[in-house]
């Protein structure tokens, strides 16, 4: 039996990604494991929020989004595991590839960062610093100029 992990973060997203690789499931009998990798949170919102309602919240973010993926998926529930990432992906592999009996293909159906370069050129999406330190220098020049001007 083929052993899959999956890493997801958006239930849509990864719906996408994954329609191509459950239709090669109805030939082959697949072992799924999907892992959901929550938000990040700030260092700093540890000032309000204690550990265990910071972990109740991702407990409770995993569990609506494995309940929007799997209805989806239409796979048997003794073939499908889900687990909330909790720590650094690479040692989550590790564990989850240690646990099988042979090597899991391991697929990346997280939705990618709006912070690519085809986004970052666009003047119209995104205000970059670049943008304000240029303005800047060009007014503190104006500025000396106008100085210089008045003397």
């Amino acid at each position: 039996m083929d052993r899959v992990i999956v890493y997801v973060d958006d239930a849509v997203y990864a719906q996408q990604v994954l329609a191509p690789l459950f239709a090669r499931d109805a030939a082959v009998r697949t072992q799924w494991v999907l892992v959901a990798c929550a938000p990040r949170m700030t260092h700093r919102i540890s000032k309000w929020v204690s550990h265990s309602a910071r972990e109740n919240w991702r407990a409770k973010w995993a569990d609506k989004l494995f309940a929007q993926i799997l209805p989806v998926l239409r796979v048997p529930t003794d073939r499908m595991t889900t687990v909330l990432a909790k720590g650094p992906l690479a040692e989550l592999t590790d564990q989850l590839q240690a646990a099988g009996t042979s090597a899991a293909q391991v697929v990346d159906a997280r939705r990618p960062k709006a912070d690519t370069a085809e986004e970052a050129t666009r003047p119209d999406k995104r205000w970059s610093p670049r943008h304000g330190t240029l303005l800047g220098s060009l007014l503190t020049g104006f500025g000396a100029l106008w100085v210089l001007a008045l003397e």
